[in-house]
C-alpha cells in the first residue's frame, strides 16, 4: 500500500511549502468537522458525512505545483462576505492557498460549519 493511500501519506509526500499549508489546513478541517469521515478519495483528502466521504462530501484538500486548493462541494451555497471562495464546477467553490498565512482558521471554520449543515 502506497503512503499516499492515507491522508498522512498524502501530506508526507508533498514538498515544502505545500506540505505546511496542507498540514495547517487539515488541522482546521479536523477541528471544524468532528465526527465526519476523512479519507483519500480520487487521489486527495476528502471529508464527508457518513461512512463514505465520497457519498456526502463536505470538503477537500488538493495540492498542485504552486498552491493547495481548499474546496467545498456545495461552496456556492456558502455565505462568503470575504469574497475569497471562487465558484467552480456544479456547486463547488474553492480557494487557492499559496502560503501558510493564507489559511484563515476563523473564516474556514465558518465555511466548514455551513457546508456541514448543507449535508445534515
Amino acid at each position: 500500500m502506497s503512503s499516499s493511500n492515507t491522508i498522512e501519506g498524502y501530506l508526507a509526500d508533498l514538498r515544502p511549502p505545500l506540505r505546511e499549508i496542507a498540514v495547517r489546513l487539515r488541522s482546521v478541517i479536523d477541528a471544524a468537522l468532528p465526527g465526519t469521515t476523512a479519507a483519500v478519495w480520487h487521489g486527495h483528502p476528502v471529508w464527508g458525512v457518513g461512512d463514505n466521504p465520497g457519498r456526502r462530501p463536505v470538503s477537500l484538500v488538493k495540492a498542485y505545483d504552486t498552491y493547495v486548493t481548499f474546496g467545498l462541494w456545495r461552496g456556492q451555497e456558502i455565505d462568503d462576505p470575504s469574497g475569497r471562495l471562487i465558484p467552480g464546477a456544479r456547486q463547488m467553490a474553492s480557494v487557492k492557498l499559496r502560503t501558510v498565512a493564507d489559511v484563515d482558521p476563523a473564516l474556514f471554520t465558518g465555511w466548514l460549519g455551513q457546508a456541514r449543515e448543507l449535508e445534515a
